[in-house]
């Protein structure tokens, strides 16, 4: 059965990014916000963002509110920040299809890759 997750690995304090604000939206025709969900204390989400007959082919937007994180955690940035919220745009290439898209960061940096 198909899903699509993700995590969050602050590489400042060097593991999980815990209460993260991420949302999701479906980029065809136009901007749909489908999921908004926060980070576990492991960074990740309790159940996948979408799964089976959900997991749709198309364009989609995972958006990363990882400023407040790093506030919270007293991280000092300056203002505005140079991270602040992180849009990873992606696609889904087949219907039922499995993706983890996670996301690794600092204040100062960011990447993403197709993991599994």
């Amino acid at each position: 059965m198909g899903k699509l997750s993700t995590h969050i690995l602050d590489t400042v304090h060097g593991g999980p990014a815990a209460n993260v604000l991420i949302e999701l939206y479906s980029m065809e025709p136009s901007p749909k916000l489908l999921v908004t969900v926060r980070t576990n204390a492991d960074g990740r989400t309790d159940a996948p963002l979408l799964k089976d007959a959900d997991v749709k082919r198309g364009r989609y937007r995972l958006v990363f509110h990882v400023g407040e994180h790093f506030r919270s955690k007293g991280v000092p940035l300056p203002d505005p920040p140079f991270v602040d919220v992180v849009p990873i745009d992606f696609g889904i290439a087949e219907d039922g299809g499995s993706y983890h898209v996670p996301l690794v960061c600092s204040p100062w940096t960011y990447s993403t890759y197709r993991g599994s």
